[in-house]
């Protein structure tokens, strides 16, 4: 590799992966086999069975990562965001075991990896990198844990409520089907399509074809503050 990664210096890619403190034999080891990935929208980026090629940090874009049950049924896990590592890939890398989900780009993405052999000897050679693995691994388990609180100690109308308001932002619209709401929030569609059919006939939102709009979201906040 010349040290031009896809008009990016290797200084670089090394600083948006958190890996700019390697050793200089840590830095020839990344240098000789670091890939640099674009990865299309509503790309399957893995799937449950296969194994994990290498350790993905991705420099733009964002990846949902999700479980699917026997009937279909989804629940998202969590999103991989730019400068985050995917703590399922992770989890495959250390315990060299298949993915266990799926993981889904929402965007397009751009991304780049270290094949799964060379983490392994980073990880035996290099202190500073593995930090970096189990401080990323540390961070997204409690942020899984939070959500897992959040799903099972907090009412469902209240948590659809802030999830409306976190995604509206600023803006009122939301372009989300009930199937993704659904998975959002660890339920059933046709549990999310009573309640906002419930919200619709209050004049909180209104509906269509995979868009809800926020028409009172005052409203919305008093629903999302009571549980």
């Amino acid at each position: 590799m010349s040290g031009q990664i896809a008009g990016r210096s290797f200084e670089e890619a090394l600083r948006l992966m958190g890996l700019s403190e390697l050793s200089e034999a840590g830095r020839r080891t990344v240098e000789q086999a670091l890939r640099q990935m674009a990865i299309p929208a509503g790309t399957e980026v893995f799937a449950p069975g296969q194994a994990c090629p290498g350790w993905l940090v991705l420099t733009s874009g964002s990846i949902r990562v999700l479980m699917t049950s026997d009937t279909g049924r989804e629940i998202l896990l969590y999103r991989v965001a730019p400068g985050e590592s995917c703590v399922l890939t992770t989890s495959c890398l250390l315990g060299e075991e298949p993915y266990a989900a799926s993981g889904i780009t929402e965007t397009a993405c751009q991304a780049f990896m270290i094949p799964a052999g060379v983490v392994a000897r980073l990880l035996d050679s290099e202190p500073m990198f593995r930090r970096r693995i189990f401080q990323g691994f540390s961070l997204r388990l409690a942020s899984i844990l939070r959500k897992m609180e959040d799903t099972m100690f907090h009412r469902l109308d209240a948590r659809l409520a802030r999830l409306l308001l976190e995604l509206a932002g600023d803006g009122a619209a939301i372009h989300l089907t009930q199937a993704a709401l659904a998975a959002e929030t660890g339920s059933a569609r046709e549990v999310i399509a009573r309640l906002l059919g419930r919200w619709a006939e209050a004049g909180h939102i209104a509906q269509g074809r995979g868009e809800v709009q926020l028409l009172n979201p005052a409203a919305l906040r008093r629903i999302a503050d009571t549980g």
